[in-house]
């Protein structure tokens, strides 16, 4: 009866080995799970507010590169990080900012009172040794010009047009019809600048299409008829969206030259510019989606264009687009920029 006794306590005491091994390898398992998923979740917050934060800076500086939250000891940055935050915390770890070269990145680090910045608390990790872990995530934006990408419409305006005018202004450009466009009838050229905007030439069955003002000059589309079918589906879109109370911006080519005339003239693009548009008049039906809102309150009635009147009513305005399809590089600055997350 001893010696089975003694087996016995010697299988509990083997037992009691494994239990202990297992619960360290449970625990293990548990910091595994329960610490590696809640610093990945943190790391997804404090992606988020690098990502919000460094693409609002970029938004500031390509509208205006004086902006005081166009700097590294901006405000914005923070605010946005800690609103991306769980526990409404972060740290904003590291800002970097270079004007010259239109980039900016930001990290953000975890905030914890009590704890070193970029440092979060673990839990089952306690019970191998290990309290804390650094967790930061970065985010870097550049912002600059396009030079190239797509344009829903196909329409280019005139610089005569656009200089000067980024602000807001209302105003009615006519390619065709009675006083069209009396102030802007010659380019900066001297060469003759037909109204204020021009249809472009699109493959078959598209609408608009993608403009690349570094690959030579555009090809004309001439006439003042409106393009067809292909384009009904955005101009509906775009009556839509006015009437829902939305601003319907797009960034449309400008040109500076035309060379030649009729269906051999070609336009010579120089840049983009944002235009908000309010309404046109591309047929004299005066319906939709080829006429909208061509008759503006009385506010100033030569904004009206109706009759033999082509045009379209709008403003030309400071815009920055996220649309990552857009090229970046050297072109004037008519009051359209873009901003895109690198990495």
């Amino acid at each position: 009866m001893r010696r089975v006794s003694r087996t016995a306590d010697g299988e509990r005491g083997a037992l009691s080995v494994m239990v202990a091994i297992l619960m360290v390898t449970l625990l293990g398992f548990a910091a595994l799970a329960v610490d590696v998923g809640m610093l990945y979740a943190e790391r997804t917050q404090l992606r988020n507010g690098a990502d919000s934060a460094a693409l609002a800076i970029a938004q500031k500086c390509a509208k205006n590169i004086n902006d005081a939250d166009c700097s590294t000891t901006s405000t914005l940055a923070r605010s946005l990080a800690n609103g991306n935050a769980r526990d409404g915390a972060s740290n904003i770890a590291g800002l970097v900012l270079d004007k010259a070269a239109g980039t900016v990145r930001v990290t953000a680090g975890a905030q914890e009172t009590g704890n070193t910045p970029n440092q979060v608390s673990l839990f089952f990790a306690r019970a191998l040794g290990i309290t804390t872990a650094t967790v930061t995530a970065g985010a870097t934006v550049q912002w600059g010009r396009p030079v190239a990408g797509p344009t829903a419409f196909p329409l280019t305006f005139s610089i005569c047009q656009v200089k000067d005018q980024v602000n807001g202004s209302l105003q009615r450009l006519q390619s065709h019809g009675d006083d069209a466009n009396p102030d802007c009838m010659y380019g900066p050229s001297g060469a003759a600048v037909p109204g204020g905007f021009g249809w472009l030439k699109t493959n078959p069955g598209v609408c608009g299409g993608v403009i690349d003002i570094n690959a030579g000059d555009a090809p004309n589309s001439s006439g003042n008829s409106y393009p067809g079918t292909v384009c009904d589906s955005i101009l509906l879109k775009w009556a839509a969206d006015i009437t829902a109370g939305k601003d319907v911006i797009v960034l449309l080519p400008v040109f500076n030259r035309v060379t030649g005339t009729g269906n051999n003239a070609t336009y010579k693009l120089i840049s983009f510019a944002a235009f908000k548009v309010k309404g046109w008049n591309f047929s004299g039906n005066n319906t939709l989606p080829q006429s909208f809102q061509n008759k503006p309150p009385a506010v100033d009635s030569s904004l009206k264009c109706d009759n033999n009147c082509r045009g379209i009513i709008g403003s030309f305005v400071r815009y920055v687009s996220l649309d990552s399809a857009y090229t970046l590089g050297p072109a004037e600055d008519l009051g359209a920029g873009v901003v895109r997350l690198t990495q």
